[in-house]
């Protein structure tokens, strides 16, 4: 987990005997002067983001082993033609697959939801696009992150309920592979979980880079994928995953 915060905040030397926030350089500020700082660090321009209570991260020294699954942004905003060519078209069914294993073994299942506060946006929180796609089994006992950017982390409670639940290994699902899942995929990695990534229970979208040249979704999807393997995650399928369920560490 790695980032150990000070007991006062650096800006106007209160205790930090609640939350704190921090950045990625390990500058340490309350809540007033983070919020007055518009969630940016002085000293290093950094973002502050919010971490776990009493001013330090949770040290997982006895982690219990036990799992979580991620299921990101898999929303009706992702069925509109704007996106156009999807691969791995039968995704959701695999999500489905591996939900029933895990709902078996009762262990955490987190729906992540992007959220956006634009009205213009396919995951404005009023707009049909927000919701979960109808063939998602989830469950009223999920646990729900609303994001605002790429990562699950930022600015959400993902971390410390990860850790208050002494999950070490994560594995993620949803959409899409290049965005939110390898986005997500990379900090859940550098934060210390295990981490796994189901290779058909991702997908991506078709895109053009900076030069106008179009990669399809497939090809889009295998790199992505390659960017991950052994440096940030292990790339498994569905049958492997349920086939060795017991085996996941």
């Amino acid at each position: 987990m790695g980032l150990l915060m000070k007991k006062a905040c650096e800006k106007c030397s209160i205790a930090l005997n609640g939350h704190a926030y921090i950045c990625s350089h390990e500058c340490t500020f309350c809540k007033e002067c983070t919020n007055s700082m518009s969630r940016i660090c002085p000293n290093c321009g950094g973002e502050l983001v919010k971490r776990p209570e009493k001013g330090f991260v949770p040290v997982r020294e006895k982690d219990s082993g036990a799992k979580a699954l991620l299921v990101i942004d898999v929303q009706n905003a992702f069925n509109d033609k704007k996106w156009g060519e999807r691969n791995n078209p039968n995704a959701e069914k695999n999500m489905n697959t591996i939900l029933r294993v895990w709902r078996e073994k009762n262990w955490k299942v987190f729906i992540v939801k992007h959220k956006s506060d634009h009205p213009s946006s396919l995951f404005f929180h009023g707009h049909k696009g927000y919701e979960v796609k109808e063939m998602i089994d989830q469950r009223n006992d999920d646990m729900i992150i609303e994001k605002k950017v790429n990562s699950s982390f930022i600015q959400t409670d993902l971390e410390s309920l990860l850790v208050q639940h002494g999950i070490t290994s994560v594995v993620t699902t949803g959409l899409t592979t290049p965005h939110c899942v390898s986005t997500t995929v990379r900090m859940s990695s550098n934060l210390g979980f295990k981490t796994y990534v189901v290779s058909d229970a991702v997908a991506a979208f078709g895109l053009k880079d900076q030069n106008n040249v179009y990669y399809d979704a497939d090809t889009v999807h295998a790199l992505s994928l390659a960017t991950l393997n052994k440096e940030f995650a292990e790339i498994i399928t569905t049958e492997q995953l349920v086939a060795n369920i017991d085996l996941l560490r």
